[in-house]
């Protein structure tokens, strides 16, 4: 097996992918949308965090979140993010995967792959490639064919702040094949 090793940095700032079980796609219906938003907040209350930038796909979230300073657990946010999110959605999903003997020990539900994808931002051209990676997945997925179409990003309160405008280029996603893995 492989031995994953976190990067945990106090007060950092982490680029994430969080994956459905099997790929299901319901992240984007409105009851999910709805428990998803109360498990970050109820997370939020005893772990802090900032949301830099969030994009909801049907199968698979990415964001970038700030940690508070002398902190670095953010496993521990995303362990709690998903046993409240799946303990409030599993009974509106009609689950078809069998849990193996292994999830069951580690109590895991299924609505979620087991791990996420994670990244220290370690700089501002860093922190620029993975916020613009977000929010233009949804074109890279062919969800939309322009990204002010899709409207469950962060990319509206960019555009209304001023940081985007209507004639944004999109994210050129060849010019860069490390940001963003899934």
């Amino acid at each position: 097996m492989i031995n994953l090793r976190r990067n945990y940095i106090e007060g950092g700032t982490y680029f994430f992918t969080v994956v459905t079980g099997n790929r299901a796609q319901f992240l984007t219906k409105s009851f999910s949308r709805k428990y998803l938003r109360q498990a970050f907040n109820r997370v939020r209350k005893n772990y802090p965090f900032n949301i830099v930038a969030m994009v909801l796909l049907p199968d698979h979230l990415h964001c970038i979140l700030e940690l508070p300073d002398k902190d670095s657990d953010f496993s521990t946010r995303w362990r709690l993010i998903k046993k409240h999110y799946s303990q409030m959605v599993k009974p509106h999903l009609q689950m078809t995967c069998k849990l193996t003997d292994s999830k069951v020990k580690k109590q895991e539900s299924g609505v979620w792959q087991r791990r996420f994808w994670e990244h220290a931002i370690c700089d501002e051209n860093d922190l620029q490639n993975h916020f613009d990676y977000i929010h233009f997945n949804p074109l890279k997925h062919g969800l939309v064919d322009k990204i002010e179409n899709w409207q469950w990003s962060t990319y509206h309160k960019y555009l209304k702040m001023g940081y985007y405008d209507e004639s944004t280029a999109a994210f050129d996603f060849d010019m860069h094949p490390d940001v963003g893995k899934e």
